[in-house]
């Protein structure tokens, strides 16, 4: 095998069924066509991607990128992809913390579990050595089955593991990674626990090898001056100082707040709800992931974690709620228990609307504690939606329940929400960049116009930037041309940045292949009929009306043309074998 510099060459198989621990040395050929994380996961997904949930070949795939573990700025995020409980799409999250760093340094570029454990079991990894363990944890909220692991394994050893809501068979059901992050939207929580595997350990003590450790030191200060330079990121308002929920006041200045369910955009307490109320209250701290200088996340003096921008808002403006601390014990609750928020908070502003009442502290948590439970409530709202004969109440797209952006105040989002193939996703595109925090470049908020091929270019970015591993946030000031000199100086292969897009376009088109064998098309391409019927909340000089349904459609037909798929939004061959796939 040729010599690898930021690749390791290696992924371990693990088989809960049989026991058996492998390793493979891939091809060379497919790090360079899929480079890592989310592309290469979907390459491992792809044969198996329509078997269903309880099926034991359907993998459960954990992949780091050519960056982790190296000195790259923002490189210690991976990707836990596979098929979603809630949607029956192809469903991958990328989640921080220090799993990817970790089982880098481990020797692995990837972990690919297939099986069914006849018990619960955990795995561990330490350095290149792995073994499938019995474990007591089954039932355990995470918060215990992070104590007990953190008392007996190895210090700085990185831990994933799944709740009860996972347990009890519940499609919200997430994975939570070193206690402050989670592989959180679709379900994937429901995948491992159908596996019968309560948690996963990795602690590595090797290196990566750098091709050229200079020419990485300058690729990293470029893009170190490059964030500083960002108010976005550092500047007095940005998301270091305040965290993600600096874009509260944003969302409430825009009248873009889901409130009552998304029903109006704008929430008149949100003044008193905002990141300034939760740092004056809380008095928190900043924490991030490995290789982070942004550090992000908010931890509270007493330990809790307080709530991303999303489940800021859907615990607040989405279901009425005005109490900050009952904000932070949803949040704080929702991660114990191993429960997408945005998901959770999303299903409470359906059931609000359905039946008019109102939470009270007690019966919004036991709402969240009833989730857990793997009922009705704990299926989402379009399956809570539906039973109760209000189908138009779920605010979701192929079934993932929508974030905190009304698609009224951003016709980008709108399309951006449809076209994702994990669902009511604002991550694939995120047209909040431009037509909100007007980077790089400012788009007219209220417009289709040029947008189909905008989200497209921003869905293979973020796709290349989910492979390298890298954060999104990073991309509000620096740029694939500067992260593809990092990849070079890493790996020895020489690419730019327009290079790393068109790897970018391989991996989306594939995840558009994988959800056509599931029957996804057109008709899944759309949004909740809400948003082309009714207004959101006017005022302040800004008219929010509903989405011109026509003109929605136009930009989906002008997307899908750019994409290469047919007018029912489906793959054509010609187009796969230009981007080196198969149908």
């Amino acid at each position: 095998m040729a010599e690898l510099f930021g690749w390791t060459g290696l992924v371990l198989h693990i088989d809960l069924t049989t026991g058996a621990i492998t390793r493979e040395h891939p091809d060379p050929a497919a790090y360079r066509a899929y480079l890592g994380g989310k592309g290469l996961a979907g390459r491992y997904l792809r044969p198996h991607a329509a078997h269903e949930i309880n099926d034991p070949d359907l993998p459960l795939l954990v992949f780091t990128g050519p960056l982790n573990a190296t000195i790259a700025p923002t490189s210690g995020r991976g990707t836990i992809m596979s098929r979603s409980p809630l949607t029956g799409t192809v469903c991958d999250g990328s989640v921080g913390g220090h799993l990817a760093t970790q089982l880098k340094r481990a020797g692995y570029d990837g972990l690919v579990i297939t099986g069914q454990s006849p018990t619960p079991c955990g795995i561990e990894i330490i350095d290149g050595e792995a073994r499938i363990t019995p474990t007591d944890l089954w039932g355990a909220a995470s918060d215990v089955v992070f104590d007990r692991l953190t008392s007996r394994l190895p210090k700085g050893a990185s831990m994933a593991c799944i709740g009860p809501a996972a347990e009890n068979g519940s499609p919200l059901a997430s994975i939570l990674v070193d206690r402050r992050h989670a592989a959180g939207r679709g379900g994937l929580g429901m995948v491992m626990a159908a596996k019968n595997l309560k948690y996963f350990t990795v602690k590595g003590s090797g290196k990566v090898r750098v091709h050229d450790l200079q020419a990485l030191k300058d690729a990293r200060e470029e893009i170190f001056r490059l964030t500083a330079a960002s108010p976005v990121l550092l500047g007095r308002h940005g998301f270091s100082r305040w965290g993600t929920g600096s874009l509260f006041d944003l969302m409430d200045a825009r009248r873009m707040m889901p409130t009552d369910n998304f029903r109006k955009t704008r929430f008149e307490n949100a003044g008193q709800l905002n990141a300034a109320a939760y740092k004056k209250r809380f008095s928190p701290h900043s924490h991030g992931c490995a290789g982070c200088h942004i550090r992000c996340k908010k931890i509270a003096a007493d330990g809790r974690g307080l709530p991303e921008f999303e489940a800021m808002s859907h615990f607040t403006a989405l279901i009425n709620n005005t109490d900050m601390e009952l904000v932070v014990e949803a949040g704080d609750l929702c991660n114990r228990l191993g429960l997408d928020a945005i998901s959770a908070g999303a299903t409470l502003g359906c059931l609000r609307e359905i039946t008019g009442r109102d939470f009270t502290p007690d019966t919004l948590l036991g709402g969240l504690r009833e989730m857990a439970e793997g009922g009705d409530l704990g299926r989402g709202a379009v399956h809570l939606a539906e039973t109760w004969g209000r189908p138009e109440t779920a605010m979701a797209v192929k079934g993932l329940e929508l974030p905190a952006y009304d698609p009224r105040g951003a016709l980008g989002m709108s399309l951006a929400y449809a076209v994702s193939t994990r669902g009511g996703c604002h991550l694939r595109a995120y047209p909040i960049s431009h037509e909100v925090l007007r980077k790089p470049v400012a788009t007219d908020r209220f417009s289709f116009s040029g947008k189909a091929r905008i989200i497209k270019i921003a869905e293979d970015m973020n796709a290349a930037v989910d492979s390298l591993t890298a954060c999104k946030f990073t991309f509000f000031a620096a740029g694939l041309e500067e992260y593809a000199k990092a990849f070079t100086a890493v790996t020895g292969e020489a690419v730019t940045g327009f290079e790393l897009l068109g790897i970018g376009e391989r991996i989306c088109y594939n995840e558009r292949i994988m959800n056509a064998a599931n029957g996804f098309d057109a008709s899944d391409d759309d949004l909740p009929a809400r948003f082309f019927t009714e207004p959101g909340t006017s005022g302040g000089g800004v008219d929010i009306k509903p989405i011109d349904r026509d003109d929605f459609l136009d930009a989906r037909a002008r997307y899908y043309h750019v994409r290469g798929l047919d007018e029912n939004g489906l793959p054509t061959e010609a187009k796969a074998r230009e981007l080196g796939l198969e149908i």
